[in-house]
């Protein structure tokens, strides 16, 4: 099927579809003219990359992992036990985004505890400036 069917079966847009190409995660035929033509089997590739791509993972990661998972209606499952290093990886790098993002809602929280809140009269209190 062409490129428009297809992104209407998954759900996926054209311009998602060129660039999971693009980055080596799907591999159309090309057909006659040169239109990309994809398979059946294209609708379960797009939903791993979905899949993949919502558990955090960037696409060259993806492009590794993908060939050892195969889907299990809404999950996937590693079919290599080569993929279980890059998935502990994976969720190292994540963890420690989520150790960074917690430590900069931690200083944005002094930062609004330590703010000066309104006078007497309800007017904003303004410490760095005269005027």
């Amino acid at each position: 099927m062409r490129i428009g069917e297809f992104a209407r079966r998954t759900g996926t847009s054209q311009r998602m579809l060129r660039y999971y190409e693009q980055q080596g995660l799907l591999w159309p035929h090309r057909g006659t003219g040169g239109y990309r033509e994809y398979a059946e089997d294209d609708t379960d590739t797009v939903r791993r990359i979905r899949m993949l791509l919502a558990a955090g993972l960037n696409t060259r990661t993806i492009a590794e992992l993908l060939p050892c998972t195969v889907a299990d209606g809404e999950s996937l499952i590693p079919a290599c036990s080569g993929l279980v290093p890059g998935l502990e990886r994976e969720r190292e790098r994540i963890d420690r985004a989520m150790a960074d993002l917690l430590a900069a809602r931690t200083a944005l929280d002094a930062l609004v505890a330590a703010a000066p809140g309104v006078d007497a009269t309800g007017a904003e209190i303004c410490l760095a400036a005269d005027g």
